[in-house]
C-alpha cells in the first residue's frame, strides 16, 4: 500500500504542465537555470503556479528541478537551500489551499557510471535538497535516467518523512522505451518500489502518443500509483526557441488510453501550458462521467 492511496477518489489526479518553457514565455533566457528566479523574480514564478492552480489542478509542482548543489555548481549549498525553500513557499502561496504541492527534484546532471560524481556526493546533495523541501505535501524525483542515481536520491529523501514519487524519462532505444542508460520500465519500477517509493512514473520523453504502452508496462511491473507527465511532442527549434506542434485537444485525446493503462496522476511536461491542462482536465471529467 502506498501512502498516496488516500489521495485518490477513483479517478486520476490532474497535475500541472511545463514550468521551464512557461518561464521562458515570461522572460527567462533559454538555457538559464529557472530555479534562480525563485529569488530574482518570485512574482513571475508564482504567476505560473497560480495559473495551474486556477486551471483546476489537484497537484502543482515547485520550481526547484535544478536546485541541487551539484547541478547549481561548486559551493552552492546555501543557495540550494534558499532556492528550494523559496520554491515551496511560492507554490504554497499560489495554491491557496486549492491543491496539493509536490516538490520537484531533478537529476544531478552528472554521470555515476562515468565517475563524474560519487554515490556519497549524490546522497548528500539530494538529502540537503529534500530537507529544504520538507514543507511540501510530497516529493517528486523526476526525469531520471539512471536507476542507481534514482535510488540514491530516493533513499536520501525518505528520512524527510514525505511520500516520494520517482519518475523516469524513457526516450532512448529503438522503440523509445528505455532511459538513456538503458533501463526499461520494468527495471525502473521494480527498483524504486523495492527502495520505498510511494509512486513511480514516466515524464518528458518523446510525446504523449508513446505513453499508454509505457504506463501499461509500469502497471504490470508494480503495485504503486503511476505518475504520467508527457511532453507536448518533440520540439522544433525556431529562431532559437523550442516550438511544440501538439495541440491541447490532441494532447488531451490520449487521456482515455492512459486511464485504461492505469495512470494515477496525469499532467504535462515540456511544451505544455495552462491550455493543455484545462483540456486534459475537461477530458478527465468527461471520462469520469462516461
Amino acid at each position: 500500500m502506498s501512502p498516496l492511496d488516500t489521495w485518490f477518489n477513483g479517478s486520476p489526479l490532474l497535475t500541472d504542465g511545463a514550468w521551464g518553457t512557461e518561464l521562458q514565455v515570461r522572460g527567462l533566457e533559454p538555457g538559464r537555470n529557472p530555479d534562480h528566479w525563485n529569488i530574482e523574480h518570485p512574482d513571475r514564478v508564482e504567476d505560473v503556479a497560480r495559473a495551474y492552480a486556477e486551471a483546476g489542478c489537484d497537484v502543482i509542482l515547485t520550481n526547484t528541478f535544478r536546485a541541487n548543489r551539484i547541478a547549481l555548481g561548486e559551493g552552492s549549498g546555501a543557495l540550494a537551500v534558499e532556492l528550494n525553500r523559496a520554491g515551496v513557499e511560492i507554490s504554497r502561496r499560489a495554491a491557496q489551499g486549492r491543491c496539493r504541492v509536490i516538490a520537484s527534484l531533478g537529476p544531478s546532471g552528472k554521470m555515476l557510471l562515468a565517475g563524474d560524481v560519487t554515490p556519497e556526493e549524490i546522497t548528500e546533495a539530494f538529502a540537503e535538497q529534500a530537507a529544504a523541501l520538507s514543507q511540501a505535501d510530497a516529493l517528486l524525483i523526476e526525469t531520471m535516467s539512471d536507476i542507481e542515481e534514482a535510488c540514491l536520491a530516493l533513499r536520501a529523501a525518505l528520512p524527510v518523512g514525505l511520500p516520494v514519487i520517482v519518475s523516469f524519462a524513457f526516450d532512448a532505444g529503438r522503440n523509445k522505451d528505455r532511459t538513456m542508460t538503458g533501463a526499461t520500465p520494468e527495471q525502473a519500477a521494480a527498483a524504486v518500489e523495492a527502495a520505498g517509493a510511494a509512486a513511480v512514473g514516466a515524464n518528458c520523453g518523446s510525446g504523449i502518443a508513446a505513453f499508454a504502452p509505457l504506463c501499461a508496462r509500469l502497471r504490470a511491473a508494480c503495485r504503486l500509483p503511476l505518475w504520467i507527465k508527457p511532453n507536448a511532442g518533440l520540439p522544433e527549434i525556431v529562431e532559437g526557441r523550442a516550438v511544440y506542434r501538439t495541440t491541447p485537444a490532441g494532447f488531451a485525446s490520449h487521456a482515455p488510453a492512459l486511464i485504461a493503462a492505469g495512470a494515477s496522476f496525469l499532467g504535462g511536461c515540456c511544451g505544455s501550458n495552462v491550455e493543455f491542462i484545462r483540456a486534459l482536465g475537461a477530458e478527465l471529467k468527461r471520462c469520469a462521467l462516461s
